[in-house]
């Protein structure tokens, strides 16, 4: 349990980073998360009473390492951890800041804010061969029940791999971007718009679904549809996926993620600039790009190590 002023201080934060950054619901939750253990830890590391917003904020660096140490003994992953320290941080700083005032008149949160992330080994993102994304396209509406639902998972999954879109992205179109355009405007993390392009094979794809949809697309309502005639749920694509590469053989990580993953390695494989791929993805960092060229670059070292004369001695 966090006292009552903690708790409205945070709920304050929350809402300011949902509001005003356009966090997504999904980190909002997490982070609630972070800070309430955090707080309840320094609480009772405190000998069980809870300090006021100012010594929050002024935290030495030794209780910060302690609430490491804790956390990283209850089993949080150096992931998890470094996304905790991330919230943490960042809600001392807004403290430290007036509580969002801007005026910069709270205490000096300069020890707390060096505290540094633990060490973790990034994810690589874990894209189709091509083959393999080619297979999921031409097969995923197999196994539909109905005809137009064929249709629906096909033009989905061909957004998801042709654009680069997230599942959200692409289950946020509504009627009014039918006809697909040959350019999309689309927003994504934080409320940031970027373009993409559609390619006419992924046009030809929405197309063949509005004709044969049961439903009418009005423009202010969502473009694809369940069985029902509600927004569709995106859980449903990835049962379709799932079923998918059950029967062509494809790994676990054929999701409809991957696919997104997907379109940004093949790009980066076929000579595509890292910025404009980054601009495609909508990544805020390059960085987040980058993990492309390590997939990329992991791959060619598995030709080269499977293929040339001398690499099995």
């Amino acid at each position: 349990m966090i006292p009552p002023a903690h708790s409205d201080a945070l709920a304050r934060w929350l809402a300011q980073l949902k509001g005003v950054d356009g966090v997504s619901p999904h980190t909002i939750k997490a982070y609630s998360q972070d800070l309430r253990a955090f707080l309840a830890f320094i609480a009772q590391h405190r000998g069980g009473e809870a300090p006021s917003a100012a010594d929050l904020a002024a935290l030495p660096l030794a209780d910060m390492r302690a609430w490491m140490a804790h956390a990283r003994g209850t089993g949080l992953s150096a992931r998890s951890l470094a996304r905790a320290l991330s919230a943490v941080k960042g809600f001392l700083a807004w403290l430290a800041d007036g509580g969002g005032s801007g005026t910069g008149s709270g205490p000096d949160a300069s020890a707390a804010l060096s505290a540094r992330s633990p060490k973790h080994l990034r994810k690589l993102p874990r894209p189709l061969t091509i083959d393999g994304a080619k297979d999921m396209l031409d097969a995923v509406g197999d196994f539909a029940t109905d005809p137009w639902i064929a249709a629906r998972d096909t033009a989905v999954v061909t957004l998801l791999y042709g654009s680069g879109l997230r599942i959200s992205e692409a289950l946020s179109l509504t009627g009014a971007d039918h006809p697909l355009p040959e350019v999309l405007r689309i927003t994504g993390k934080g409320s940031k718009t970027r373009l993409v392009p559609t390619l006419p094979a992924t046009q030809t794809a929405v197309a063949q679904y509005v004709r044969l949809c049961p439903f009418d697309l009005a423009r202010d309502a969502p473009l694809f549809r369940g069985a029902r005639g509600g927004p569709l749920n995106a859980r449903l694509i990835a049962l379709a996926m799932q079923r998918t590469r059950a029967a062509l053989g494809l790994p676990p990580s054929a999701t409809p993620h991957a696919l997104r993953h997907s379109f940004a390695t093949h790009l980066l494989a076929a000579g595509g600039d890292l910025r404009a791929i980054q601009e495609l993805l909508g990544h805020a960092s390059l960085s987040t790009t980058e993990a492309y060229t390590a997939v990329d670059t992991a791959r060619l070292m598995d030709v080269y190590n499977s293929a040339h004369p001398r690499a099995n001695g």
